[in-house]
């Protein structure tokens, strides 16, 4: 320990001694400082800022072209197509629901059940009172248990909701290779996109890419997430006859399921934009009493004083 002591103290000494020095190039080093722009003139720096901006910009494209061309995902996000009821004061074109309806119940309606959706509901919007009540007697509703404590089958009726293809959710799975397919009730409101991404993907089937190998029982649509979709594309050319007439295309007939999807989720959607356009009429009629009652009754109170006159006695 008193080795290392005096070795600590020598190095110490040594040390004082080395910065006590004069050396001549250690005396007359220069100090470091900052360098800044007080004594460069106006022009050089204004072409130091071109020069900024235009490398800061090409650095920014740069960027922005190699991100652009990453194949990052193989998902394709659908277009916004112009639906007619986009627009602010649009409603539906109630046409395309009855013709969406039938699509769904002689395609969808196999697998895809719309359980929050009752008979009742399609009168005034697609059918008339008797014809939604034709085709609510149409399909055959569990019902009881009766008095011997057993379910039954009955005709519908109008307040009963569209019946589930499947008794449950296993037995769907299992019709399906193990997807279940889901309630329609509100696709639109649950799927980024709505009504586009419908569309898209009822009329984006397509074969897969090189390099993109699908199990059996499975098809690509580069629309669904993944690409990989267990439905098989539903929708043909002809695959059905309209009532009224229109040719069964199947981009009509994917036009006109995914305006009736869109309706089922919103069937409020003409309602509230009917009492929109009420409310706006009827703002400038309650902005001109509220001018009034403001300009001619309040105006009086709210600009009079009060003056404390002290007695003379």
């Amino acid at each position: 320990s008193s080795l290392s002591k005096m070795a600590g103290t020598a190095t110490r000494v040594a040390r004082a001694g080395l910065l006590k020095a004069s050396v001549p190039w250690l005396a007359l080093q220069p100090t470091a400082k900052f360098s800044t722009l007080r004594d460069m003139t106006t022009t050089r720096k204004a072409v130091l800022g071109v020069m900024g901006v235009l490398g800061g910009g090409a650095a920014g494209m740069v960027y922005a072209l190699n991100e652009s061309v990453k194949a990052s995902e193989l998902e394709l996000h659908c277009t916004t197509f112009p639906w007619p009821h986009n627009g602010y004061f649009s409603s539906f074109d109630h046409a395309s629901i009855r013709r969406g309806y039938e699509v769904y119940k002689n395609v969808c309606a196999a697998c895809h059940s719309l359980k929050y959706v009752a008979f009742r509901n399609l009168i005034g919007v697609s059918h008339t009172e008797a014809e939604a009540k034709e085709e609510a007697e149409s399909v055959q509703i569990t019902d009881g248990p009766n008095e011997e404590g057993h379910m039954f089958q009955r005709p519908g009726k109008l307040s009963d909701y569209f019946p589930n293809p499947y008794p449950n959710d296993e037995a769907a799975r299992a019709a399906n290779n193990g997807a279940l397919p889901p309630d329609f009730s509100y696709i639109t409101a649950a799927r980024h996109g709505g009504e586009n991404y419908i569309f898209s993907l009822l009329t984006g089937y397509c074969d897969p890419p090189a390099g993109v190998q699908l199990r059996e029982g499975l098809y690509y649509n580069p629309y669904f997430p993944g690409g990989a979709i267990a439905m098989a594309q539903a929708l043909y050319n002809e695959v059905m006859e309209y009532s009224d007439g229109t040719p069964a295309t199947a981009s009509q007939m994917a036009k006109d399921v995914s305006t009736f999807l869109r309706w089922a989720s919103e069937p409020e959607h003409d309602q509230r934009k009917k009492m929109a356009l009420k409310a706006l009429m009827i703002f400038p009629l309650l902005i001109a009493i509220s001018y009034y009652i403001k300009r001619h009754k309040w105006i009086v109170i709210k600009s009079r004083k009060f003056a404390f006159k002290p007695s003379s006695k």
